[in-house]
Protein backbone atom coordinates (compact mmCIF):
# COMPACT_ATOMS: atom_id res chain seq x y z
CA UNK A 1 0.00 0.00 0.00
CA UNK A 2 2.74 2.82 0.81
CA UNK A 3 5.00 1.94 -2.54
CA UNK A 4 1.82 1.83 -3.94
CA UNK A 5 0.99 5.38 -2.39
CA UNK A 6 4.53 6.52 -3.14
CA UNK A 7 4.66 6.11 -6.74
CA UNK A 8 1.57 7.64 -7.36
CA UNK A 9 3.21 10.47 -5.45
CA UNK A 10 5.89 10.71 -7.19
CA UNK A 11 4.08 10.50 -10.45
CA UNK A 12 1.95 13.82 -9.74
CA UNK A 13 4.97 15.49 -9.99
CA UNK A 14 6.39 14.32 -13.40
CA UNK A 15 7.23 17.80 -15.41
CA UNK A 16 4.80 15.67 -18.49
CA UNK A 17 2.22 16.60 -16.07
CA UNK A 18 -0.76 18.79 -16.99
CA UNK A 19 -0.76 20.07 -13.78
CA UNK A 20 1.89 21.78 -14.75
CA UNK A 21 1.49 22.25 -18.78
CA UNK A 22 -2.21 22.14 -19.46
CA UNK A 23 -2.79 20.07 -22.40
CA UNK A 24 -3.46 24.09 -24.44
CA UNK A 25 0.86 23.86 -24.80
CA UNK A 26 2.87 26.17 -22.67
CA UNK A 27 3.16 29.54 -24.15
CA UNK A 28 4.49 33.16 -23.23
CA UNK A 29 0.75 33.95 -22.07
CA UNK A 30 0.16 31.44 -20.17
CA UNK A 31 3.64 31.58 -18.20
CA UNK A 32 3.22 35.46 -17.59
CA UNK A 33 -0.74 34.62 -16.42
CA UNK A 34 0.44 32.30 -13.98
CA UNK A 35 3.91 34.27 -12.72
CA UNK A 36 1.28 37.42 -11.87
CA UNK A 37 -1.21 35.47 -10.64
CA UNK A 38 1.68 34.13 -8.27
CA UNK A 39 2.85 37.60 -7.22
CA UNK A 40 -0.23 38.59 -6.32
CA UNK A 41 -0.92 36.18 -4.19
CA UNK A 42 2.64 36.40 -2.22
CA UNK A 43 1.33 39.98 -2.03
CA UNK A 44 -1.72 39.44 -0.06
CA UNK A 45 0.15 36.51 2.00
CA UNK A 46 2.43 38.76 3.91
CA UNK A 47 0.10 40.74 6.31
CA UNK A 48 -2.05 37.62 6.61
CA UNK A 49 1.11 35.15 7.66
CA UNK A 50 2.26 38.32 9.88
CA UNK A 51 -1.32 38.62 11.52
CA UNK A 52 -1.64 35.07 11.79
CA UNK A 53 1.70 34.71 13.38
CA UNK A 54 0.21 37.44 16.42
CA UNK A 55 -2.59 35.58 16.80
CA UNK A 56 -0.64 32.13 17.07
CA UNK A 57 1.76 34.06 19.77
CA UNK A 58 5.19 33.55 18.13
CA UNK A 59 7.35 35.96 15.96
CA UNK A 60 5.81 37.21 12.45
CA UNK A 61 9.09 35.40 10.27
CA UNK A 62 7.64 32.20 11.82
CA UNK A 63 4.35 32.83 9.82
CA UNK A 64 6.53 34.22 7.00
CA UNK A 65 8.69 31.05 6.86
CA UNK A 66 5.62 28.70 7.07
CA UNK A 67 3.70 30.73 4.52
CA UNK A 68 7.14 30.32 2.40
CA UNK A 69 7.55 26.56 3.28
CA UNK A 70 4.19 24.92 3.08
CA UNK A 71 2.77 27.10 0.04
CA UNK A 72 5.85 25.74 -2.04
CA UNK A 73 6.25 22.26 -0.97
CA UNK A 74 2.32 22.07 -1.74
CA UNK A 75 2.49 23.82 -4.68
CA UNK A 76 4.72 20.84 -5.90
CA UNK A 77 3.53 18.02 -4.62
CA UNK A 78 -0.06 18.51 -3.62
CA UNK A 79 -3.18 16.95 -5.31
CA UNK A 80 -4.86 20.19 -6.93
CA UNK A 81 -2.83 22.69 -9.29
CA UNK A 82 -4.36 25.97 -8.10
CA UNK A 83 -4.29 25.45 -4.90
CA UNK A 84 -2.41 27.85 -2.30
CA UNK A 85 -1.56 27.10 0.91
CA UNK A 86 0.29 28.93 4.22
CA UNK A 87 -0.47 30.09 7.86
CA UNK A 88 -3.85 29.84 8.67
CA UNK A 89 -6.18 31.54 11.20
CA UNK A 90 -7.67 28.17 11.82
CA UNK A 91 -4.72 26.65 12.85
CA UNK A 92 -3.53 29.87 14.63
CA UNK A 93 -6.33 29.73 17.39
CA UNK A 94 -5.87 26.61 18.45
CA UNK A 95 -1.82 27.09 18.64
CA UNK A 96 -2.02 30.12 20.94
CA UNK A 97 -2.89 27.69 24.10
CA UNK A 98 0.38 25.77 23.53
CA UNK A 99 2.60 28.73 22.97
CA UNK A 100 1.14 30.71 25.93
CA UNK A 101 1.89 27.29 28.35
CA UNK A 102 4.85 25.78 26.25
CA UNK A 103 6.58 28.28 24.34
CA UNK A 104 7.27 28.27 20.46
CA UNK A 105 9.57 25.33 20.56
CA UNK A 106 6.82 23.43 21.28
CA UNK A 107 5.01 24.72 19.00
CA UNK A 108 7.31 23.26 15.88
CA UNK A 109 7.73 19.94 17.99
CA UNK A 110 4.02 20.18 17.73
CA UNK A 111 3.74 21.10 13.68
CA UNK A 112 6.43 18.23 13.01
CA UNK A 113 3.97 15.40 14.43
CA UNK A 114 1.18 16.92 13.10
CA UNK A 115 2.60 16.92 9.68
CA UNK A 116 3.84 12.86 9.97
CA UNK A 117 0.13 12.10 11.35
CA UNK A 118 -1.04 13.84 8.08
CA UNK A 119 1.29 11.92 6.15
CA UNK A 120 -0.22 8.68 7.98
CA UNK A 121 -3.76 10.36 6.89
CA UNK A 122 -2.31 10.28 2.93
CA UNK A 123 -0.56 6.68 3.30
CA UNK A 124 -4.02 5.10 4.64
CA UNK A 125 -5.48 6.85 2.01
CA UNK A 126 -8.05 8.73 5.02
CA UNK A 127 -8.15 11.46 2.52
CA UNK A 128 -11.30 9.70 0.53
CA UNK A 129 -13.61 9.99 3.54
CA UNK A 130 -14.16 13.92 2.18
CA UNK A 131 -16.66 12.14 0.02
CA UNK A 132 -18.52 11.71 2.79
CA UNK A 133 -19.11 15.65 3.32
CA UNK A 134 -22.54 16.31 1.79
CA UNK A 135 -23.12 19.38 -0.32
CA UNK A 136 -25.21 21.31 2.47
CA UNK A 137 -22.07 21.21 4.63
CA UNK A 138 -20.09 22.16 1.99
CA UNK A 139 -22.50 25.50 0.96
CA UNK A 140 -22.25 26.36 4.64
CA UNK A 141 -18.57 26.02 5.24
CA UNK A 142 -18.00 28.36 2.14
CA UNK A 143 -20.07 30.96 3.41
CA UNK A 144 -19.23 30.35 7.12
CA UNK A 145 -15.08 30.96 5.46
CA UNK A 146 -16.51 34.03 3.92
CA UNK A 147 -17.65 35.60 6.65
CA UNK A 148 -14.94 34.60 8.84
CA UNK A 149 -12.04 36.08 6.00
CA UNK A 150 -14.76 39.24 5.92
CA UNK A 151 -14.72 39.53 10.14
CA UNK A 152 -10.93 39.23 10.26
CA UNK A 153 -10.47 41.73 7.60
CA UNK A 154 -11.70 43.98 10.22
CA UNK A 155 -9.01 44.13 12.77
CA UNK A 156 -6.81 45.77 10.08
CA UNK A 157 -8.70 49.18 10.93
CA UNK A 158 -7.27 49.00 14.61
CA UNK A 159 -4.02 50.02 16.10
CA UNK A 160 -2.17 49.95 19.20
CA UNK A 161 -2.41 53.07 21.60
CA UNK A 162 0.05 54.19 23.46
CA UNK A 163 -1.55 51.65 26.68
CA UNK A 164 -0.31 48.76 24.34
CA UNK A 165 -4.42 48.28 23.43
CA UNK A 166 -6.11 47.77 20.32
CA UNK A 167 -8.41 50.92 19.38
CA UNK A 168 -10.67 51.74 15.67
CA UNK A 169 -8.48 54.30 13.87
CA UNK A 170 -10.18 57.40 13.36
CA UNK A 171 -10.25 60.44 11.82
CA UNK A 172 -8.91 60.94 8.49
CA UNK A 173 -6.78 57.91 8.77
CA UNK A 174 -10.20 56.16 8.94
CA UNK A 175 -11.78 58.17 6.12
CA UNK A 176 -8.83 57.76 4.09
CA UNK A 177 -8.50 53.90 4.87
CA UNK A 178 -12.11 53.55 3.53
CA UNK A 179 -11.49 55.18 0.58
CA UNK A 180 -8.73 53.29 -0.44
CA UNK A 181 -10.51 49.92 0.21
CA UNK A 182 -13.07 51.04 -1.89
CA UNK A 183 -10.85 52.18 -4.68
CA UNK A 184 -9.03 48.47 -4.94
CA UNK A 185 -12.55 47.09 -4.44
CA UNK A 186 -13.44 49.08 -7.94
CA UNK A 187 -10.59 48.38 -9.54
CA UNK A 188 -10.99 44.69 -9.22
CA UNK A 189 -14.25 44.95 -10.68
CA UNK A 190 -13.79 47.15 -14.03
CA UNK A 191 -10.34 46.41 -14.72
CA UNK A 192 -11.35 42.64 -16.24
CA UNK A 193 -14.40 44.32 -18.36
CA UNK A 194 -11.46 46.80 -20.31
CA UNK A 195 -8.05 44.33 -20.04
CA UNK A 196 -7.24 40.68 -19.11
CA UNK A 197 -3.62 41.23 -19.81
CA UNK A 198 -2.97 42.11 -15.87
CA UNK A 199 -4.78 40.44 -12.93
CA UNK A 200 -7.20 42.62 -11.78
CA UNK A 201 -5.73 42.18 -7.79
CA UNK A 202 -2.15 43.06 -8.79
CA UNK A 203 -3.24 46.08 -10.66
CA UNK A 204 -5.36 47.36 -7.62
CA UNK A 205 -2.67 46.88 -5.22
CA UNK A 206 -0.42 48.81 -7.24
CA UNK A 207 -2.30 51.60 -8.23
CA UNK A 208 -3.39 52.47 -4.95
CA UNK A 209 -0.12 51.98 -2.82
CA UNK A 210 1.25 54.49 -5.40
CA UNK A 211 -1.39 56.65 -5.04
CA UNK A 212 -1.00 56.76 -1.39
CA UNK A 213 2.71 57.38 -1.74
CA UNK A 214 2.71 59.89 -4.26
CA UNK A 215 -0.44 61.40 -2.23
CA UNK A 216 1.72 61.21 0.80
CA UNK A 217 -1.50 59.62 2.75
CA UNK A 218 -0.49 58.59 6.19
CA UNK A 219 -2.70 55.52 6.60
CA UNK A 220 -1.54 52.08 7.75
CA UNK A 221 1.36 50.13 6.06
CA UNK A 222 2.36 46.19 5.79
CA UNK A 223 5.58 47.68 7.70
CA UNK A 224 3.56 49.06 10.42
CA UNK A 225 2.36 45.68 11.46
CA UNK A 226 6.03 44.35 11.61
CA UNK A 227 9.26 44.24 9.67
CA UNK A 228 9.27 41.54 6.57
CA UNK A 229 13.01 41.32 6.43
CA UNK A 230 15.08 38.29 7.44
CA UNK A 231 17.13 35.75 6.01
CA UNK A 232 16.56 32.34 5.03
CA UNK A 233 15.02 29.94 6.91
CA UNK A 234 17.96 27.18 9.04
CA UNK A 235 17.22 24.29 9.58
CA UNK A 236 17.01 23.22 13.55
CA UNK A 237 15.51 20.22 15.60
CA UNK A 238 13.04 21.60 17.91
CA UNK A 239 14.53 22.56 21.73
CA UNK A 240 12.41 20.02 23.65
CA UNK A 241 12.96 16.75 25.93
CA UNK A 242 12.65 13.84 23.62
CA UNK A 243 10.75 12.36 26.48
CA UNK A 244 6.91 10.53 26.92
CA UNK A 245 5.94 13.84 28.73
CA UNK A 246 6.50 15.78 25.99
CA UNK A 247 4.46 13.92 23.77
CA UNK A 248 1.94 13.97 26.44
CA UNK A 249 1.98 17.53 25.89
CA UNK A 250 2.17 18.09 22.16
CA UNK A 251 -0.46 15.21 20.80
CA UNK A 252 -3.32 16.59 21.61
CA UNK A 253 -2.38 19.83 19.51
CA UNK A 254 -1.10 18.02 17.12
CA UNK A 255 -3.76 15.13 16.37
CA UNK A 256 -6.44 18.80 15.97
CA UNK A 257 -4.00 20.19 14.19
CA UNK A 258 -4.11 17.83 11.88
CA UNK A 259 -7.36 17.03 11.89
CA UNK A 260 -8.46 20.72 11.50
CA UNK A 261 -5.12 21.12 8.50
CA UNK A 262 -6.74 18.30 6.41
CA UNK A 263 -10.32 19.63 6.71
CA UNK A 264 -9.92 22.82 5.37
CA UNK A 265 -7.36 21.60 2.92
CA UNK A 266 -9.64 19.35 1.80
CA UNK A 267 -12.55 21.58 1.40
CA UNK A 268 -10.77 23.29 -0.32
CA UNK A 269 -9.36 21.21 -2.84
CA UNK A 270 -13.14 20.25 -3.47
CA UNK A 271 -13.85 24.26 -4.18
CA UNK A 272 -11.21 24.64 -6.18
CA UNK A 273 -11.41 21.36 -8.03
CA UNK A 274 -15.15 22.30 -8.79
CA UNK A 275 -13.73 26.09 -10.50
CA UNK A 276 -10.99 24.27 -12.22
CA UNK A 277 -12.89 20.97 -13.22
CA UNK A 278 -10.65 19.09 -11.36
CA UNK A 279 -11.48 15.85 -9.29
CA UNK A 280 -9.27 13.56 -7.03
CA UNK A 281 -5.94 13.69 -5.38
CA UNK A 282 -7.58 13.87 -1.78
CA UNK A 283 -4.63 11.16 -0.68
CA UNK A 284 -2.02 13.04 -2.15
CA UNK A 285 -2.99 16.90 -1.35
CA UNK A 286 -2.97 14.86 2.82
CA UNK A 287 1.09 13.66 1.52
CA UNK A 288 1.52 16.84 0.60
CA UNK A 289 0.04 18.58 3.76
CA UNK A 290 2.34 16.38 6.12
CA UNK A 291 5.41 16.57 4.14
CA UNK A 292 5.30 20.31 4.20
CA UNK A 293 4.41 20.47 7.64
CA UNK A 294 7.02 18.27 8.43
CA UNK A 295 9.95 20.32 7.09
CA UNK A 296 8.63 23.74 8.01
CA UNK A 297 8.61 22.51 12.07
CA UNK A 298 12.46 21.77 11.40
CA UNK A 299 12.95 25.51 10.10
CA UNK A 300 10.82 27.25 12.42
CA UNK A 301 7.77 27.91 10.76
CA UNK A 302 4.52 27.70 12.68
CA UNK A 303 2.82 25.19 10.38
CA UNK A 304 -0.16 25.19 7.70
CA UNK A 305 -2.81 24.25 5.51
CA UNK A 306 -4.59 25.36 2.25
CA UNK A 307 -5.86 28.98 2.10
CA UNK A 308 -9.20 29.20 0.53
CA UNK A 309 -9.04 33.14 0.54
CA UNK A 310 -5.63 32.91 -0.99
CA UNK A 311 -6.50 29.90 -3.39
CA UNK A 312 -9.70 32.23 -4.90
CA UNK A 313 -7.54 34.93 -5.68
CA UNK A 314 -5.05 32.99 -7.43
CA UNK A 315 -8.13 30.95 -9.44
CA UNK A 316 -9.38 33.93 -9.99
CA UNK A 317 -6.45 35.62 -10.94
CA UNK A 318 -6.23 33.26 -13.69
CA UNK A 319 -3.66 30.45 -12.23
CA UNK A 320 -4.49 26.54 -12.73
CA UNK A 321 -1.17 24.96 -12.76
CA UNK A 322 1.41 24.46 -10.32
CA UNK A 323 3.63 27.26 -11.90
CA UNK A 324 1.36 30.22 -9.62
CA UNK A 325 1.79 28.28 -6.35
CA UNK A 326 5.63 27.87 -6.86
CA UNK A 327 6.07 31.57 -8.21
CA UNK A 328 3.81 32.54 -5.18
CA UNK A 329 5.97 30.85 -2.55
CA UNK A 330 9.58 32.40 -4.10
CA UNK A 331 8.05 35.96 -4.31
CA UNK A 332 7.62 35.48 -0.65
CA UNK A 333 11.33 34.44 -0.31
CA UNK A 334 12.01 37.11 -2.39
CA UNK A 335 9.91 39.35 -0.62
CA UNK A 336 11.66 38.25 3.25
CA UNK A 337 15.31 38.26 1.99
CA UNK A 338 15.61 41.49 -0.78
CA UNK A 339 12.22 43.76 -1.06
CA UNK A 340 10.77 43.64 2.31
CA UNK A 341 11.35 47.63 1.79
CA UNK A 342 8.80 47.75 -0.87
CA UNK A 343 6.66 45.25 0.56
CA UNK A 344 6.20 47.33 4.16
CA UNK A 345 5.03 50.50 1.91
CA UNK A 346 1.74 48.75 0.79
CA UNK A 347 -1.25 50.11 2.53
CA UNK A 348 -3.28 47.79 4.53
CA UNK A 349 -6.45 48.95 2.98
CA UNK A 350 -5.21 47.74 -0.50
CA UNK A 351 -4.78 44.26 0.53
CA UNK A 352 -8.21 44.55 2.60
CA UNK A 353 -9.96 45.41 -0.49
CA UNK A 354 -8.08 42.62 -2.03
CA UNK A 355 -9.83 40.39 1.07
CA UNK A 356 -13.21 41.71 0.37
CA UNK A 357 -13.63 41.13 -3.03
CA UNK A 358 -12.52 37.15 -2.34
CA UNK A 359 -15.12 37.79 0.43
CA UNK A 360 -17.63 38.84 -2.23
CA UNK A 361 -16.32 36.14 -4.68
CA UNK A 362 -16.10 33.05 -1.93
CA UNK A 363 -19.70 33.70 -0.32
CA UNK A 364 -22.43 31.19 -2.28
CA UNK A 365 -25.15 33.63 -2.84
CA UNK A 366 -27.14 31.41 -4.95
CA UNK A 367 -27.45 29.40 -1.37
CA UNK A 368 -30.00 32.31 -0.05
CA UNK A 369 -32.47 31.37 -3.15
CA UNK A 370 -31.89 27.58 -2.77
CA UNK A 371 -32.72 27.76 0.98
CA UNK A 372 -36.40 27.87 -0.05
CA UNK A 373 -36.40 25.48 -2.54
CA UNK A 374 -34.41 22.81 -1.13
CA UNK A 375 -35.81 20.20 1.63
CA UNK A 376 -36.12 21.54 5.28
CA UNK A 377 -33.28 19.74 6.54
CA UNK A 378 -30.41 20.68 3.70
CA UNK A 379 -31.63 24.68 4.25
CA UNK A 380 -30.91 23.90 8.07
CA UNK A 381 -27.61 22.11 7.75
CA UNK A 382 -26.42 24.97 5.55
CA UNK A 383 -27.71 27.31 8.13
CA UNK A 384 -26.14 25.39 10.79
CA UNK A 385 -22.98 25.46 9.35
CA UNK A 386 -22.54 28.87 8.37
CA UNK A 387 -23.14 29.83 12.13
CA UNK A 388 -20.92 27.31 13.17
CA UNK A 389 -18.11 27.91 11.75
CA UNK A 390 -18.25 31.69 12.37
CA UNK A 391 -18.85 30.98 15.90
CA UNK A 392 -16.54 28.08 16.90
CA UNK A 393 -14.08 26.83 14.17
CA UNK A 394 -14.23 24.94 10.89
CA UNK A 395 -13.56 21.61 12.02
CA UNK A 396 -16.27 21.33 14.49
CA UNK A 397 -18.63 22.97 11.63
CA UNK A 398 -17.91 19.94 9.07
CA UNK A 399 -18.22 17.40 12.01
CA UNK A 400 -21.59 18.92 13.34
CA UNK A 401 -22.64 18.91 9.75
CA UNK A 402 -22.15 15.41 8.56
CA UNK A 403 -23.52 14.52 11.94
CA UNK A 404 -26.82 16.51 11.42
CA UNK A 405 -26.98 15.35 7.66
CA UNK A 406 -26.55 11.49 8.63
CA UNK A 407 -29.06 11.84 11.80
CA UNK A 408 -31.30 13.55 9.01
CA UNK A 409 -30.66 10.44 6.28
CA UNK A 410 -31.31 7.95 8.81
CA UNK A 411 -34.48 9.45 9.88
CA UNK A 412 -35.69 9.62 6.24
CA UNK A 413 -34.54 6.51 5.82
CA UNK A 414 -36.27 4.82 8.75
CA UNK A 415 -39.78 6.31 7.68
CA UNK A 416 -39.36 4.58 4.17
CA UNK A 417 -39.30 0.87 5.59
CA UNK A 418 -43.12 -0.72 5.01
CA UNK A 419 -44.28 -4.07 4.14
CA UNK A 420 -46.35 -5.44 1.64
CA UNK A 421 -48.62 -8.37 2.88
CA UNK A 422 -49.72 -10.99 0.59
CA UNK A 423 -50.54 -14.79 0.40
CA UNK A 424 -47.76 -17.54 -0.60
CA UNK A 425 -48.16 -18.80 -4.03
CA UNK A 426 -45.47 -21.49 -3.20
CA UNK A 427 -46.25 -22.28 0.49
CA UNK A 428 -49.82 -23.11 1.10
CA UNK A 429 -51.47 -21.36 3.85
CA UNK A 430 -48.06 -19.29 4.40
CA UNK A 431 -48.35 -15.44 4.40
CA UNK A 432 -45.94 -13.07 2.61
CA UNK A 433 -44.76 -10.10 4.25
CA UNK A 434 -42.94 -8.02 1.18
CA UNK A 435 -39.75 -5.58 3.33
CA UNK A 436 -39.34 -2.31 1.63
CA UNK A 437 -37.03 0.31 2.21
CA UNK A 438 -33.53 -0.65 4.38
CA UNK A 439 -33.36 -2.59 7.56
CA UNK A 440 -30.61 -0.59 10.17
CA UNK A 441 -30.54 0.74 13.40
CA UNK A 442 -33.04 3.69 12.92
CA UNK A 443 -35.75 1.53 10.96
CA UNK A 444 -35.82 -1.39 13.61
CA UNK A 445 -38.91 -0.09 15.34
CA UNK A 446 -40.63 0.70 12.48
CA UNK A 447 -40.36 -3.06 11.17
CA UNK A 448 -41.51 -4.71 13.98
CA UNK A 449 -44.43 -2.92 14.32
CA UNK A 450 -45.06 -4.31 10.81
CA UNK A 451 -45.67 -7.71 12.03
CA UNK A 452 -48.75 -9.59 13.97
CA UNK A 453 -47.65 -12.59 15.26
CA UNK A 454 -51.36 -13.16 17.32
CA UNK A 455 -53.08 -12.88 13.77
CA UNK A 456 -50.64 -14.61 11.31
CA UNK A 457 -50.45 -18.32 10.12
CA UNK A 458 -48.49 -20.72 10.84
CA UNK A 459 -45.85 -20.07 8.96
CA UNK A 460 -44.60 -16.59 7.34
CA UNK A 461 -41.81 -15.19 4.85
CA UNK A 462 -40.28 -12.21 4.95
CA UNK A 463 -38.86 -11.39 1.77
CA UNK A 464 -36.11 -8.76 1.11
CA UNK A 465 -36.00 -8.67 -2.58
CA UNK A 466 -37.14 -4.84 -1.68
CA UNK A 467 -34.95 -4.10 1.23
CA UNK A 468 -31.41 -4.78 2.55
CA UNK A 469 -29.90 -6.24 6.04
CA UNK A 470 -27.60 -3.67 7.40
CA UNK A 471 -26.30 -3.95 10.95
CA UNK A 472 -26.28 -5.59 13.88
CA UNK A 473 -29.58 -3.92 15.15
CA UNK A 474 -31.04 -5.28 11.85
CA UNK A 475 -29.97 -8.48 12.69
CA UNK A 476 -31.18 -7.97 16.35
CA UNK A 477 -34.94 -6.99 14.85
CA UNK A 478 -35.14 -10.19 12.90
CA UNK A 479 -33.98 -12.73 15.84
CA UNK A 480 -36.95 -10.50 17.64
CA UNK A 481 -39.42 -11.12 15.10
CA UNK A 482 -38.46 -14.82 15.13
CA UNK A 483 -38.19 -15.47 18.84
CA UNK A 484 -42.00 -13.52 19.21
CA UNK A 485 -43.29 -15.63 16.31
CA UNK A 486 -41.37 -18.82 17.75
CA UNK A 487 -43.63 -17.98 21.34
CA UNK A 488 -46.51 -18.54 19.56
CA UNK A 489 -45.54 -21.65 17.83
CA UNK A 490 -45.38 -19.96 14.37
CA UNK A 491 -42.13 -20.04 12.47
CA UNK A 492 -40.48 -17.44 10.42
CA UNK A 493 -38.54 -18.01 7.21
CA UNK A 494 -36.49 -15.49 5.05
CA UNK A 495 -36.40 -15.09 1.42
CA UNK A 496 -34.01 -13.27 -1.35
CA UNK A 497 -31.32 -12.14 0.70
CA UNK A 498 -29.01 -10.18 -1.38
CA UNK A 499 -25.61 -11.81 -1.23
CA UNK A 500 -23.84 -9.20 1.35
CA UNK A 501 -27.28 -9.58 3.50
CA UNK A 502 -26.68 -13.77 2.86
CA UNK A 503 -23.03 -13.10 4.12
CA UNK A 504 -24.08 -10.72 7.23
CA UNK A 505 -26.38 -13.15 8.55
CA UNK A 506 -24.39 -16.26 8.17
CA UNK A 507 -21.63 -14.75 9.80
CA UNK A 508 -23.37 -14.22 12.32
CA UNK A 509 -24.91 -17.80 12.74
CA UNK A 510 -28.45 -16.50 12.43
CA UNK A 511 -29.51 -18.63 9.23
CA UNK A 512 -30.19 -22.39 9.07
CA UNK A 513 -28.78 -22.91 5.18
CA UNK A 514 -29.78 -26.59 4.00
CA UNK A 515 -27.56 -28.37 1.78
CA UNK A 516 -29.67 -27.66 -1.48
CA UNK A 517 -28.99 -24.07 -0.93
CA UNK A 518 -28.84 -22.15 -4.57
CA UNK A 519 -25.65 -19.72 -3.84
CA UNK A 520 -26.65 -18.02 -6.63
CA UNK A 521 -29.83 -17.42 -6.00
CA UNK A 522 -31.25 -18.45 -9.42
CA UNK A 523 -34.21 -19.58 -7.81
CA UNK A 524 -35.93 -18.41 -4.11
CA UNK A 525 -34.66 -20.33 -1.13
CA UNK A 526 -36.31 -20.16 2.25
CA UNK A 527 -34.09 -19.76 5.55
CA UNK A 528 -35.02 -20.65 8.55
CA UNK A 529 -33.78 -18.51 11.59
CA UNK A 530 -31.76 -19.53 14.51
CA UNK A 531 -32.53 -17.77 18.03
CA UNK A 532 -30.59 -16.79 20.96
CA UNK A 533 -27.63 -15.66 18.96
CA UNK A 534 -28.02 -12.04 20.01
CA UNK A 535 -29.72 -12.86 23.34
CA UNK A 536 -33.41 -11.93 24.18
Amino acid sequence: MIKTTLSSFAKSIGFNSQNYIPKEGASFSLFRIEVLSGLTVALALVPEAIAFAFVAGVAPLSGLYAAFIVGLITAVFGGRPGMISGATGALAVVMVALVMDHGAQYLFATVVLMGILQLLAGVFKLGKFIRMVPQPVMLGFVNGLAIVIGISQLSQFKTLNAMGQLEWISGNTLYYSIGFVVLTMLIIWLLPKITRAVPATLAAILVTSMLVLALKIDIPSVGDLASVKGGLPTFSIPNVPLNFETLKIIFPYAFILSAIGLIESLLTLNLVGEITNKRGGASQECLAQGFANTVTGFFGGMGGCAMIGQSMINVKSGGRTRIAGIAAALFLLIFILYTSNYIEMIPIAALVGVMFMVVIGTFAWNSLKILFFVPKSDALVIVLVTVVTVLEDLAVAVIVGVIVSALVFAWKSASRIRAVERPSVREKGAKVYEIEGPLFFSSTDSFLELFKPEEDPEVIIIDFAGSKVIDQSALKAIEDIADKYNSFGKKVKLRHLTKDCHRLLSRAGQLVVDSDDDPDYGIAVDYDVKLGIFGK
